[in-house]
C-alpha cells in the first residue's frame, strides 16, 4: 500500500519549539516497520518553523513574513537532522523536497514532481515534503495558494496516486465541535460524503503550526473527490498506524469517492 502521512509541529515538537524526541522517535520507528513491512511511505512534515522558534530562542511564532522565513531556514535543517537520525536508525534513508505554491500548480513542475517521488520510492528513500517556507512569499501568510501542509499532503497524495492519507492531529479525530471548548461534542468515526457533513471545523490547531481541522476538512475534500480515502489519528498515538494497515477501525476515516 502506498501511504502518504502527514504530520505536524504539534507531534514533533515541545510547545517551546524544541525537538519533542520521544514521540519522534517512536513515530520514525513505526514508520520504519511499516516500511519494513512492503508499505511505501510518503512524509508530509510540518515543523520548520516551530522548530526554527525553538533553535533561535524566540518567545513565540513570528508573525511577520521575513522573521518566518528566517525561522524556517533555521528549523528546516532541524527537521532533517532529527528525521535523518532516526530514520537511520532503522537503516531507512531519507530525502528533502521543498515545494512552492507554483511547483504544484505548474503540469511541468508537478510532473517533474511527480517523477523525482517515484524515483525516490524505487529506490527505496522516504520523501519528506514541506512547503518551501523560507524562500515563499504568500504561502505561510493567512490567504494562500498551498496554504498549508494539510493542503500539501492532499495535493501529493493525488500526484503518486496514493492508496491513502493519514493526517495525525492534536486529537482524535472529527468532532462535531473542538472537544477541548465542547465537551458534549460527538466523535465522527465515519463520513462517507463530505459534501453533506455539518461540524464546527473551527480552530487554529497549535500555537507553533498553523493547520486546524478546518485545514483538515478541506484537505479531505481533495482526496476523496479523487478516490483515495484520508483517515485523522491522534499523533500522540503513532502506533494506530498498524492498526490502519491491518484494516481495523481508528480515528476518523473519509471514504474516497468511487472514479
Amino acid at each position: 500500500m502506498r501511504i502518504v502521512i502527514k504530520v505536524g509541529t504539534s507531534t514533533l515538537a515541545h510547545a517551546g519549539g524544541r525537538p519533542n524526541i520521544r514521540r519522534t522517535s517512536e513515530f520514525c520507528r513505526v514508520l520504519s516497520d511499516l516500511k519494513n513491512s512492503g508499505h511505501e511511505i510518503v512524509l508530509v512534515s510540518s515543523g520548520a518553523i516551530g522548530m526554527g522558534v525553538g533553535k533561535l530562542g524566540l518567545a513565540e511564532r513570528p508573525k511577520d513574513m521575513v522573521s518566518k522565513q528566517a525561522a524556517a531556514a533555521v528549523g528546516q535543517c532541524e527537521l532533517m537532522y532529527v528525521y535523518d537520525r532516526f530514520f537511520a536508525a532503522y537503516n531507512h534513508t531519507v530525502g528533502q523536497l521543498l515545494l512552492t505554491a507554483e511547483d504544484i500548480s505548474d503540469e511541468k513542475h508537478s510532473k517533474n514532481i511527480r517523477n523525482t517521488l517515484e524515483k525516490l520510492i524505487s529506490f527505496q528513500v522516504i520523501p519528506v515534503i514541506n512547503e518551501n517556507d523560507a524562500v515563499a512569499t504568500d504561502e505561510i501568510g493567512i490567504e494562500t495558494t498551498i496554504g498549508e501542509n494539510d493542503t500539501l499532503a492532499a495535493v501529493t497524495a493525488k500526484l503518486v496516486r496514493a492508496d491513502m492519507l493519514v493526517m495525525l492531529s492534536d486529537i482524535d479525530g472529527l468532532y462535531t465541535a473542538d472537544p477541548r471548548t465542547h465537551p458534549d461534542a460527538e466523535f465522527i468515526s465515519c463520513v462517507t460524503d463530505i459534501d453533506s457533513l455539518s461540524v464546527d471545523a473551527q480552530g487554529a490547531g497549535s500555537s507553533l503550526g498553523s493547520g486546524g481541522m478546518n485545514t483538515k476538512m478541506k484537505a479531505a475534500q481533495i482526496v476523496t473527490k479523487a478516490g483515495i480515502d484520508m483517515v485523522i489519528i491522534n499523533g500522540t498515538k503513532p502506533e494506530l498506524l498498524y492498526d490502519l494497515m491491518d484494516g481495523k477501525s481508528a480515528g476518523t476515516r473519509f471514504l474516497g469517492k468511487k472514479v
